[in-house]
């Protein structure tokens, strides 16, 4: 199982960024898809999951401003951040669920592989 994340950056608040995770090594399809933010001297932050047949929940903090998805075709996991804020600045994983993901469950720390991370640094 490999998740390679990439799209991260720096950005001025109120920006937007794309930020993908390229799986292989497993049927993508199959399982949900998460992503999670850590920012240094904290815990892990759940930001988003996406089950296996697109349905989709969002952390408190990222309501209405992040967009989660997935093209199966591609095995690959999408994050569409928008009207982006400094307190979104962060180390951002994709990370593999072990089980299926309903709204009881969603924020669960259920993962079994994660990516390395990419950076996303929000800052005038």
């Amino acid at each position: 199982v490999q998740l390679v994340e990439s799209g991260g950056g720096m950005v001025q608040p109120g920006g937007s960024l794309r930020l993908s995770c390229a799986a292989s090594g497993f049927t993508f399809s199959s399982y949900a898809m998460s992503w999670v933010r850590q920012v240094p001297g904290k815990g892990p932050e759940w930001v988003s999951v996406i089950n296996s047949g697109g349905g989709t929940y969002y952390g408190d903090s990222v309501a209405g401003r992040f967009t989660i998805s997935r093209d199966n075709a591609k095995s690959t996991l999408f994050l569409e951040m928008n009207s982006l804020k400094p307190e979104d600045t962060a180390l951002y994983y994709c990370a593999r669920r072990r089980s299926r993901v309903n709204r009881y469950n969603a924020r669960d720390p259920d993962y079994d592989y994660w990516g390395q991370g990419t950076q996303v640094t929000v800052s005038s």
